[in-house]
């Protein structure tokens, strides 16, 4: 098991550049249930998430991306209900690009 926490960095370095977006996900903590919370932001190494729960740092996730499985993140800040994290490993570009193409269109037809 100890091979899977080899791959977050330990170096909390903004890896990409982020994009500005509000979807819903399902976050759940080890042991825990899911429970809702909002994307902020995204890059394809990492994320930044409020929620009701206050998330510890250096704890680890699960995020449910919509329409993706879970992916296993670290919290690698956190402040208030707001927690920046990265993912265990890098979302795939075509992952990356079709949740950014589903916001849009999304925030299109809101307006």
């Amino acid at each position: 098991m100890a091979a899977h926490n080899q791959a977050f960095t330990d170096q909390p370095e903004r890896l990409n550049d982020r994009h500005n977006l509000l979807i819903s996900v399902k976050l759940r903590r080890s042991g825990e249930n899911w429970f809702n919370a909002r994307l902020a932001n995204l890059s394809p190494t990492g994320f930044r998430v409020q929620s009701f729960a206050k998330l510890e740092m250096d704890s680890l996730i699960w995020v449910m991306l919509p329409g993706f499985d879970a992916r296993r993140a670290k919290v690698i800040w956190t402040r208030d209900h707001e927690s920046g994290c990265q993912f265990e490993r890098p979302l795939h570009p075509a992952i990356f690009d079709h949740i950014l193409r589903m916001n849009r269109m999304r925030a299109r037809q809101e307006s």
